[in-house]
């Protein structure tokens, strides 16, 4: 009975695989947190803040366009010098003042490791 159950195991066993590894000259590790993990994840939460001031650029000028190639009563005209100035204004404020990006998330990252803080470890 061992001989059939032998057979069984080496009928169904996958043939041995070949591991090859490269040995790496040097190995930095950064230090993360979990929030910068999140950041790194899903974007950067100020991407929400382009895409509001992409918006509002947008309506400003459409908006000036209309000025610019449409003849206007001077009430539809105001309105459109607001929208057109507001769209400008808030979108540029909204994307000067929040943008960020993940690089320098990464730079910040990687601005830990000073030359104080190398540890080297021989194997």
């Amino acid at each position: 009975m061992k001989s059939s159950e032998g057979k069984q195991t080496e009928s169904t066993s996958l043939p041995p695989v070949e591991v090859r590894r490269g040995a790496f000259a040097q190995l930095t590790i950064y230090e993360v947190a979990e929030y910068e993990l999140e950041i790194l994840a899903h974007g950067s939460p100020d991407s929400l803040y382009l895409n509001f001031a992409i918006f509002l650029l947008s309506i400003g000028i459409s908006f000036l366009v209309g000025l610019l190639t449409a003849v206007l009563s001077p009430r539809v005209f105001t309105v459109f010098v607001v929208i057109t100035t507001v769209g400008f204004l808030v979108g540029l404020l909204v994307w000067l003042k929040k943008r960020t990006s993940t690089s320098d998330l990464v730079g910040k990252i990687r601005s830990r490791l000073s030359s104080e803080g190398v540890q080297e470890v021989n194997l």
